[in-house]
């Protein structure tokens, strides 16, 4: 989440930010002053490294907005500023739909200070408003094909690594894609930029390893196609995900292909996940594994 959110708010917004690990936030002496805003970001609200981050920022002068789903949490009560998801009550400890719902949220705050900072135009805005609106049913249409998904985890469920590579937002979404499937399938999944394969990567991919290639976000979609070719050549299956427009462009590269509807460049992290949370699903279906209550897993982290 915090890596779509980086992407989208700096091309957006033309301001730096930076993306910090709550668990790690208070140790590294942020550079934080009174002009600097934190963004926190929690389902339940109660996290605890979430939660004195957020006290430290506070400390060092930043007001904090937060975006959470639990209505009078903590981390919504001593927050400056909070929105809430409305995401209703989620039972999984994997979370979804609450992910779904920051999305849309971080998309209309980047949307609203483009806006304030005349750092977008009129048409634009418009533009990503009401492809916003349709997200909802490009979804269904999703979840309509979610057979193909279902096939594929098919295959693939008793692999016992599995990587996921992309470029820009795609490697954002990769990385949710890969702990889901970590998650609840128990299965050792990476995500990487794919950029940096060979900087060492390339060296775990052997004869049929799962790698999953995210090639929605257009212009980087033939530097990603390139290293599609660098792993099938090394012996990696490659599943392949897209826009509708790009299919048989991917389909010439990939074994199998993923297909979403086409949307704005920025709001492409919405529909590329759904397909990702199915495979993970799936998976872990087939696997035998506990999807709701995965094992050592807790819905909030309340020890440090």
């Amino acid at each position: 989440m915090g890596r779509v959110t980086k992407y989208n708010l700096e091309k957006l917004l033309r301001r730096p930010v930076e993306v910090a690990l709550a668990s790690e936030f208070r140790y590294c002496e942020p550079i934080v002053t009174d002009k600097t805003l934190a963004i926190v970001i929690s389902q339940s609200g109660e996290t605890i490294d979430t939660l004195a981050a957020m006290r430290e920022a506070r400390r060092l002068g930043a007001r904090v907005l937060s975006i959470v789903n639990v209505v009078g949490s903590t981390i919504a009560r001593e927050s400056d500023y909070v929105l809430y998801t409305w995401a209703g009550p989620e039972i999984a400890v994997a979370t979804t739909k609450a992910y779904s719902t920051q999305l849309a949220l971080i998309y209309l705050v980047g949307l609203y200070f483009a806006e304030v900072l005349g750092t977008i135009d009129e048409e634009e805005y418009k533009t990503v408003v009401n492809e916003l609106l349709l997200i909802p049913s490009k979804v269904e249409q999703i979840l309509d094909s979610k057979e193909a998904i279902q096939y594929y985890a098919s295959i693939y469920f008793n692999h016992d690594s599995v990587f996921f590579i992309g470029r820009n937002l795609d490697y954002a979404v990769g990385l949710e894609g890969s702990l889901k499937l970590k998650e609840i399938s128990y299965i050792h999944s990476e995500a990487y930029a794919a950029g940096e394969l060979k900087h060492g990567t390339i060296s775990l991919i052997e004869q049929g390893t799962l790698v999953i290639a995210l090639a929605s976000y257009g212009k980087l979609f033939e530097k990603l196609m390139s290293n599609v070719v660098e792993v099938k050549a090394r012996g990696a299956d490659v599943v392949g995900l897209t826009t509708e427009s790009r299919g048989e462009e991917l389909k010439k590269t990939v074994d199998s292909a993923i297909l979403v509807p086409d949307t704005h460049p920025m709001l492409l992290p919405s529909l590329d996940v759904v397909p990702l949370q199915l495979f993970a699903y799936y998976v872990a279906l087939m696997r035998g594994c506990d999807i709701d209550k995965p094992r050592n897993l807790a819905k909030s982290v309340t020890v440090e």
